[in-house]
């Protein structure tokens, strides 16, 4: 999942670019938030439940994309909808490793967090234009996609290890090049956009330290 139609400029006044930055950052905090209340609610879903939640969510991203120019009170709707759905969608995976391992997720929040402020200020305070290498990670990802899916069905040695820490690589360009969106966006309007972007960098760098920490155990 992914939210790039946010255009990039010139730097802001700095009293715009912190607005935006606060706002950005605080629908990143309440969209977290509900992604937590999803998935405390969805603890106990079927697995299959989990992937009609990711679709739902996913539906929520197109939304927010055509509804971001229109109306923002839809987009942010549309944004906090996204994290409960996304919460439930989750759920699942998280009940289980919280159950066998609540260490790992306590570990792995942890270090998300310091993963998330390192690459995150890297970004946004970086004067060279990161739009080039997006572009490159964005191929990147969907070719970690495809090798997610044939380890399913293909034995790869170290298949996990290896698409976990290419994962963070990915995600850490990406990281720094959402932070980077944010201090040159022109659009006060693009917050939800922007939130959305970085709670999935936020989202997926969560979930690839879990299984990090988690199999590091086994």
């Amino acid at each position: 999942m992914s939210t790039n139609a946010v255009p990039l400029g010139p730097p802001m006044t700095r009293d715009a670019a912190g607005t935006l930055l606060g706002q950005t950052m605080g629908l990143v905090a309440v969209t977290a938030g509900l992604f937590a209340v999803g998935a405390y609610l969805g603890r106990n879903l079927a697995s299959q439940w989990g992937w009609l939640g990711f679709i739902a969510a996913f539906v929520c991203l197109l939304g927010m994309n055509v509804a971001a120019q229109r109306s923002e009170g839809l987009t942010v709707t549309l944004l906090f909808g996204f994290g409960v759905l996304i919460g439930l969608a989750t759920a699942p995976t998280l009940s289980y490793y919280a159950s066998a391992d609540p260490q790992a997720v306590w570990q792995a929040g942890a270090a998300t967090a310091l993963f998330i402020a390192g690459f995150g200020a890297a970004g946004y305070a970086t004067r060279r234009d990161l739009s080039a290498l997006a572009r490159i990670l964005f191929w990147a990802l969907i070719g970690l996609i495809l090798f997610g899916i044939v380890t399913i069905f293909v034995q790869i040695p170290n298949g996990a290890l290896i698409y976990a820490v290419l994962g963070l690589v990915i995600f850490a360009g990406l990281t720094a090049f959402d932070f980077q969106r944010l201090r040159r966006s022109q659009d006060i309007r693009t917050a939800p956009l922007l939130a959305a972007s970085i709670f999935l960098d936020i989202l997926n760098v969560f979930l690839l330290l879990l299984s990090l920490f988690s199999g590091s155990r086994d």
